[in-house]
């Protein structure tokens, strides 16, 4: 059954009247919204994760401006094209820095499927931190010399911030937006969450390691090397799902299965 929030939005399901494969990737989303809401990501309605319809590149999927994460259905989702307009009727509009910030990443990388971007404090944190993030500890070395960075250039709202964010972000899986936040990519839905993750811990982690003004350790150039490209392999096997992904969605069974609607 729904929270009580949701018996009041009312919005009508979207099941048998999308194709199987967008309807099987509405309902991955909004999972994906429910588990940043569940481990504390959020920014009230603020923030948002994209995920491209499949067999179609330019139009994506992206979360209802104004409801909370916690209340994101498959069918409250919102599918607009690079150009920001919406090509399934909804009653929801979009938040204008989710389309800047989404509609760069999907024009120019054909690769991504997915992107999550969030404003945590520890994003944040380290997002102020002149050497960005360091390479302290496992979840950090998995971004050694594997992370962009992207200069503040104030609320991303102007679709001219558009070309800099895609020449910041090259190649990479995953950016710090400095004095702002953090951004991750995946081939598929799991593969950008579980990015996340690791950089939400590392940020969290360097935050805690630098209180203090501790003498911290770092390790050897050569075993970050090795650490780094460790990591990156289990990522490079399947590009369609991601290990982890199923379990996350057994766990948000678990919790509320609303998300599913």
């Amino acid at each position: 059954m729904a929270p009580d929030g949701m018996q009041s939005i009312n919005i009508p399901s979207l099941q048998g009247k999308v194709s199987a494969e967008e309807w099987k990737a509405r309902v991955n989303l909004a999972c994906a919204y429910r588990l940043v809401a569940h481990y504390g990501w959020t920014h009230v309605t603020a923030n948002h994760i994209s995920l491209r319809v499949p067999g179609d590149e330019e139009h994506f999927l992206l979360n209802p401006f104004g409801l909370l994460f916690d209340e994101v259905t498959a069918s409250s989702l919102v599918k607009i094209d690079l150009d920001g307009n919406k090509v399934m009727d909804s009653e929801f509009g979009i938040n204008q820095a989710g389309y800047v910030i989404h509609s760069a990443i999907h024009g120019a990388r054909r690769d991504i499927t997915c992107a999550i971007h969030t404003h945590t404090e520890a994003g944040m944190a380290v997002s102020a931190h002149k050497e960005g993030l360091l390479p302290l500890n496992m979840s950090a070395i998995r971004f050694y010399k594997r992370i962009a960075y992207h200069d503040y250039e104030g609320v991303t709202i102007d679709v001219e911030e558009r070309k800099n964010i895609v020449q910041h972000l090259g190649k990479h899986f995953a950016m710090i937006l400095r004095n702002h936040g953090l951004l991750t990519l995946g081939r598929n839905l799991g593969e950008a969450f579980y990015l996340m993750y690791n950089l939400e811990k590392a940020c969290r982690a360097q935050v805690a390691a630098l209180a203090g003004g501790p003498e911290l350790e770092v390790p050897p150039e050569h075993i970050l090397k090795k650490s780094a490209e460790q990591s990156w392999r289990p990522n490079n096997n399947n590009p369609e799902e991601h290990p982890a992904w199923p379990a996350l969605m057994r766990k948000m069974d678990r919790l509320d299965p609303s998300y599913r609607e």
